[in-house]
């Protein structure tokens, strides 16, 4: 009797030992990975890096301040490759990766096979969605690797949703990735948030009702004048400088006020060179958040938005202009708006935000002439033109030379094959000729790169700028403060010098450290910091490392 109850005991306790073991095992199982609600992706087109700090005095408590007061700045954050522009800069952000990697060589490319010119996230296959225009025939097709956002799609079972949004249709497509879930840009024809049929059929009816709202018009009545007075403004140029700024259609002059509601005259695409067009995208991405729930489930989501208006003010009138240092307080108000939105609607501490650049600009060549800087407009047509004569006379072809899109020299292969000319001769020639020019201080064989007397570094960035198919044959390299491509006023971007290459970084928010770091880090190192933050893998064409000095 007292064995049967002492092995009744024993099994008792064996099944109860193992029963709590499985619950273990099972809690274990089932406990969930930390990870912020929302990763939020800011690129300010166009900012360079100097800007934090340039109009900081006037920065509010809660936009730019409280980034660099919370978070952690990465202080030394350059671009790897050239050219430096748009579509590079927020593919290489988002993929971790270069231009001899992802495919995506410049705004517009040259099709070397075909001399054909090709837009960046051009896509015949598809139409738009929410307009009858051609500015809806928009996809990622021509990005050739993942971003971090599809490896979030993909390490959560495409759980997590995705959205890219910006003004710039290649600003909002390019950083949602091949898998998101919608990416919206903005069409000056219907004054309109739209998409393509690569993402939807159909605009969800939030879109629809924010645009029936007229949002473009509606800021652009406001008119733009200064927040203070602008005697006030001491960071830029007086207000009245034509010979720095350019003006608005229809405009005396580039000063304040601004009438937008009488320059309007209904063509929507005006929003652009004002700070409204940065307020109408975060108002879109506000309302993304509301309605399409993101943060609220049991994954990671990702709000991708680029403010292009920066872009367009600084191109316009420059970054010594009244006009860019308004632009820039006001992308300060909206956001502290913007993240005061987010405390209260997923919890400060529960989301994470990076913001960085996809390039810098110059300053204007004729305001550095003027205080006795080196500076000056290269005349590429004129060049060009000179060039294509010197070939003619020598190889009896016309047109040898089709551009020099991205400060790069493109050949038209298919006179060169018909006439069997030596296309190593003409590129010996080419840069014999283009080294004569007093703006231009190296021109450079890409395939023959290494052989180059050239800095290491530019030689690294040349190399990482070169996706054959899409890229000239020679690197154009003007000297410091010379830039083509750009009238006389305002300014421009493309080149490999710290005004351009030298951008902002700053985390904040869930899992990221207060500090800051003044070593030398990359564009490139933001998407695997991203992927080491959310525990996914990083892009499948990464170059980059992740910054950990950053994380928690």
């Amino acid at each position: 009797m007292k064995i049967k109850v002492l092995l009744t005991l024993t099994f008792a306790t064996a099944v109860f030992s193992l029963s709590a073991q499985n619950k273990k095992t099972i809690q274990a199982a089932t406990a969930t990975l930390p990870r912020p609600k929302l990763m939020v992706g800011l690129v300010v087109d166009q900012m360079r890096w100097d800007y934090l700090y340039r109009y900081y005095d006037r920065y509010q408590a809660g936009g730019f301040k409280r980034m660099l007061n919370e978070g952690f700045t990465c202080e030394n954050t350059l671009i790897p490759y050239i050219p430096t522009v748009t579509a590079i800069g927020h593919s290489s952000i988002y993929t971790g990766s270069v231009p001899a990697i992802h495919g995506i060589a410049g705004n517009d490319f040259t099709v070397q096979a075909t001399g054909k010119s090709m837009y960046c996230t051009d896509d015949s296959t598809v139409v738009a969605v929410g307009s009858t225009s051609v500015a809806g025939k928009m996809s990622p097709r021509n990005l050739l690797v993942s971003t971090v956002t599809d490896e979030l799609r993909l390490a959560t079972n495409f759980r997590s949703k995705v959205i890219g949004i910006a003004l710039k249709d290649r600003g909002g497509i390019l950083p949602g990735g091949h898998a998101a879930n919608a990416a919206y840009w903005f069409d000056d024809a219907n004054g309109a948030w739209i998409s393509s049929t690569y993402y939807m059929t159909e605009l969800p009816a939030w879109v629809k009702a924010y645009n029936a709202t007229k949002p473009a018009e509606n800021y652009l009545k406001r008119d733009w004048n200064t927040l203070y007075p602008v005697n006030t403004y001491v960071q830029s140029a007086p207000d009245n400088s034509p010979k720095y700024e350019g003006k608005f259609a229809g405009a005396d002059a580039p000063t304040f006020p601004i009438k937008t509601s009488e320059l309007y005259k209904g063509k929507a695409g005006m929003i652009r060179a004002t700070p409204y067009g940065n307020s109408m995208t975060l108002d879109l991405a506000k309302a993304a958040v509301e309605n399409e729930k993101l943060g609220a489930g049991s994954v990671t989501d990702f709000l991708a938005v680029s403010l292009s208006s920066t872009d367009y003010v600084g191109h316009q009138f420059g970054p010594n202009s009244v006009e860019a240092e308004d632009t820039y307080l006001r992308l300060d108000k909206d956001l502290a708006a913007f993240f005061t939105y987010l405390d209260g609607k997923l919890g400060k501490g529960n989301y994470t935000v990076f913001l960085s650049a996809d390039h810098g600009a110059a300053h204007n060549p004729n305001f550095l002439i003027d205080h006795n800087i080196p500076a000056g407009v290269w005349n590429e047509g004129s060049a060009r033109t000179r060039l294509n004569k010197m070939l003619e006379d020598k190889y009896k072809v016309k047109d040898v030379v089709l551009n020099f899109n991205n400060y790069q020299l493109s050949f038209n292969n298919a006179a060169i094959k018909k006439e069997g000319l030596n296309s190593e001769s003409l590129k010996y020639d080419c840069i014999q000729f283009l080294q004569q020019e007093p703006e231009v201080a190296y021109a450079v064989d890409m395939q023959r790169v290494q052989l180059a007397t050239i800095p290491d570094d530019l030689r690294q960035r040349i190399q990482n700028g070169y996706y054959a198919d899409r890229s000239g044959v020679i690197q154009i390299i003007l000297k410091p403060g010379w830039y083509s491509g750009h009238g006389p006023t305002g300014t421009t971007h493309g080149t490999w010098n710290p005004y351009d290459a030298h951008i902002p970084l700053v985390f904040m928010g869930w899992g990221i450290k207060h500090g800051s770091l003044t070593r030398e880090t990359h564009m490139t190192d933001i998407a695997p910091t991203v992927a080491q933050l959310l525990h996914i893998q990083a892009p499948n064409g990464n170059i980059g490392t992740a910054i950990g000095e950053v994380l928690k």
